[in-house]
């Protein structure tokens, strides 16, 4: 039997933004963290960390599931609390990239470590076992180099780089807490220079500065071309330069070129004149207001290199090249991207090939294999394929001759000739039995360790097939199907965003039934990454505007039906929940026996921010969570005070444990940090309610404020109005909202059954919905994605 790694309390060294964003990643995850820095040279000691832990709430993206947990950060400092690493069981060091801070940092506090804990480097490029060397013996076996991504909580890459004395068994244990408890991508990298991630994305970047130059094309016009179009993040090249920082790019280049004096592409390790002049002059990027862009007003501005200032950003691509990308056959796209004479064709060409390239020559001294590469690239970079994928999907053969033409030709970056295994006759190096070793001259299956036991469906890579189940019944909106034979069925939508219409809500309810004679319970789960956005508005819009107001009252129904059969079925329902949960999606979870949500879930009943109220039975279901939450027969108005402000604000939680805290989920829900262990542990969950004798809720009277605790409330809204914080039209719906929550026009005290509180919700619903002003909200926001405000 292995042994188990549990870290119950980590120490991070560093509190500058990377290392206090892992502290708050590690405090996230439930682990006691103590978050060091150098001593502040006036007030307390620790007042660089604790200045560092206030900062963390003014960041976005948020680097804290909920702000309260930034007060769960100990700091410190290393005058005084070294002795604080003591009970360490997880050291990370995160401080700047020079090797000689790391290496008196090391000196420091080793003596202060203890024999069991593991000490990471947070590096992102220098070498392990030079920094190794500045430990005491010891230490060496359990100290390697753990890297994450910025901001360490959203990107789902964790490169990790045993040094020649790691301790091999400590490895899967590590493995393990990073991809389940934090929920992380784990790679394993070799100890090279910037590694995988950097290694190749930074190669990537270079290739594509190269070539602006040689193509004299406009940096907007790159970023046009290098962004979504070939499925890569928005920020696309230059963008993405100026988020990190043009100083520390220029670094990271210098880093390359320092470390690597034999790589064959050694002559384009340095920054363009133009990356150069722009650092000179101050313009660093985002954190200063200008780099590669600058904003003036509400307008996007470009540097223009001929004109040697700044004008509107365009970022268009030609007409031939935007055909071209829109090919869907990528051998038919690569060809002609090739053959063709644009200017902007024969830039992406150029790039792709050198790419490709680099990362087929130096695939085995970095990565064991080509999977490692490619899931460093997607998961540190964000691209939809990784290098290796792209080239597999465009004909592997074909592409690899025209790169070796272009190198014979004297076009590409470096005349270094391509790996022989490269034109062995293969058609890739991803197969269904693993990917390419160079090294070990055979494809390497995935781990096998027991933490990927809990990945029922981990990310794909081209070429790799996975078990889709068993259906047992499907119609136009869902299908239900099992996987493997533990009796509990699984509801997944088919519309798109996973929107809900009568097809999908008619399956909830057959699916239930039939769960009812064959299964012993169900999980709600969804194969994107998305759980639901809610109704489909377009569809409301439309049978609204025709004049069916009776076809959409008779939705309504149906939806307060399909909730109310998922709560009231005689097998438990689970509520599998990762990416946007909301309106009706919300509403469907809040009416499961339990929700296993995923960290980065979104869960809200947004309603009003187009002018409606939940009407799929959440304004119930919150009614009764408050008389429930109050002593018997006590006024439940407290409670429904703070739901009513959520609610008719339109909140979504930015986090799973915020949903927590907002009420959307309960406290016995639960929360998972690797979005791909969600079906494993919703799957067990279902599992197990059935096995414990679980049984639907009871019929109940619910205990109700009545037209007091409405009239409380819209008192509180008529100052609002006359403060012109709402509009008459914001105060409309959310009075509504309001009058549902507490029961409606009835004495205050008074208790009702569930039908009332539905019948309540889509009176409103339907009066809400025939006025032209939510009209109008529902369209604008079908158009432009924002709320208008009327």
């Amino acid at each position: 039997m292995t042994d188990i790694l549990r870290i119950r309390k980590a120490a991070v060294l560093g509190a500058g933004v990377m290392g206090a964003q892992i502290a708050a990643h590690l405090t996230n995850a439930g682990i006691e963290t103590v978050l060091f820095d150098l001593a502040a040279k006036e007030g307390p000691k620790n007042g660089i960390a604790v200045k560092a832990i206030q900062h963390l709430g003014k960041l976005s993206p948020a680097p804290l599931a909920v702000k309260d947990l930034a007060a769960a950060i100990t700091p410190a400092d290393y005058d005084e609390n070294l002795v604080e690493l003591k009970d360490c069981d997880f050291v990370i060091e995160a401080i700047a990239e020079r090797m000689d801070w790391k290496l008196d940092l090391y000196k420091k506090v080793a003596a202060h470590i203890p024999a069991h804990t593991i000490l990471a480097s947070n590096t992102s490029g220098l070498s392990i076992n030079q920094l190794a060397e500045a430990l005491p013996e010891n230490l060496r076996h359990r100290f390697l180099g753990v890297h994450f991504f910025n901001p360490p909580r959203y990107m789902h890459l964790v490169e990790v780089i045993p040094g020649k004395a790691t301790d091999r068994k400590l490895l899967e244990g590590l493995e393990a807490f990073l991809t389940s408890t934090l929920g992380k991508g784990v790679v394993f990298a070799k100890d090279t220079p910037n590694f995988i991630g950097n290694r190749i994305g930074v190669f990537s970047m270079l290739a594509t500065m190269y070539h602006t130059t040689q193509y004299k094309l406009g940096f907007d016009v790159v970023d046009a071309l290098t962004g979504p179009a070939i499925g890569r993040p928005k920020s696309a090249t230059y963008r993405t330069a100026d988020v990190v920082g043009l100083d520390t790019m220029a670094h990271v280049i210098k880093t390359m070129a320092d470390t690597l004096p034999d790589d064959p592409w050694h002559a384009h390790f340095k920054s363009p004149v133009w990356l150069a002049a722009l650092i000179e002059k101050g313009a660093l990027g985002a954190k200063v207001g200008a780099g590669f862009y600058r904003k003036a007003g509400k307008e996007i501005q470009v540097l223009d290199l001929a004109k040697q200032d700044y004008r509107t950003a365009e970022q268009k691509a030609s007409d031939e090249v935007s055909a071209i990308l829109a090919v869907k056959n990528p051998t038919e796209k690569f060809a002609k991207l090739r053959a063709s004479n644009d200017p902007q064709a024969q830039f992406l060409w150029a790039c792709f090939r050198d790419l490709f390239h680099y990362t087929a020559y130096h695939l085995e001294s970095i990565a064991d294999t080509a999977r490692d590469v490619d899931f460093a690239i997607r998961w540190g970079y964000g691209w939809k394929l990784g290098p290796f994928e792209t080239w597999q999907a465009a004909d592997w053969q074909a592409v690899a001759k025209a790169i070796a033409e272009d190198i014979a030709a004297g076009k590409a970056m470096s005349r270094a000739p391509l790996p022989t295994w490269v034109s062995d006759g293969r058609k890739g190096v991803h197969h269904a039995d693993g990917s390419y070793s160079p090294r070990e001259k055979k494809d390497i299956p995935r781990s096998s360790a027991p933490v990927y036991r809990r990945q029922l469906f981990p990310d794909a890579l081209i070429g790799e097939r996975f078990d889709n189940g068993t259906t047992v019944w499907e119609n136009a909106g869902i299908r239900l199907w099992t996987l493997g034979n533990d009796d509990v069925g699984i509801v997944s939508f088919k519309t798109k965003m996973c929107t809900f219409d009568d097809a999908v809500l008619d399956g909830i309810q057959h699916a239930v039934g039939l769960a009812e004679q064959k299964l012993k319970a169900l999980v709600v789960w969804q194969t994107g990454p998305v759980f639901s956005a809610g109704a489909n508005l377009k569809g409301v819009l439309a049978l609204l505007k025709e004049g069916k107001v009776s076809q959409l009252e008779a939705m309504i129904a149906n939806f307060q039906r399909a909730t109310m059969r998922v709560q009231h079925g005689l097998v438990p329902t689970v509520a599998a929940v990762r990416g946007l949960c909301l309106g009706g999606g919300c509403e469907l979870q809040m009416h499961s026996a339990r929700t296993v949500a995923a960290l980065e879930s979104y869960i809200g009943l947004v309603e009003a921010g187009v002018g409606l109220l939940p009407a799929g039975g959440g304004l119930k279901e919150i009614a009764e969570r408050c008389a429930r939450a109050a002593a018997p027969g006590v006024d439940p108005f407290d409670h429904v005070k703070r739901y009513f402000e959520t609610v008719a604000m339109a909140k979504a939680s930015g986090s799973a444990i915020e949903a927590k805290q907002l009420g959307y989920l309960r406290e016995t829900d639960v929360v998972v940090f690797n979005a791909n262990e969600l079906l494993y542990v919703a799957k067990n969950v279902a599992a197990s309610l059935a096995e414990s004798g679980w049984r639907p809720p009871l019929p109940q009277a619910t205990h109700v404020s009545g037209d007091v605790g409405t009239a409380t409330i819209k008192a509180q809204l008529v100052n609002m109005l006359a403060g012109r914080f709402i509009s008459e039209h914001d105060m409309e719906i959310a009075t509504r909202i309001a009058d549902t929550l507490c029961g409606g026009s009835i004495e205050r005290g008074s208790t009702v059954d569930a039908q009332w509180l539905l019948d309540l919700e889509r009176h409103h619903f339907m009066e809400l919905a025939q006025m032209p002003k939510t009209q109008d909200r529902i369209a604008h926001t079908m158009t432009t994605g924002k709320p208008l405000r009327n």
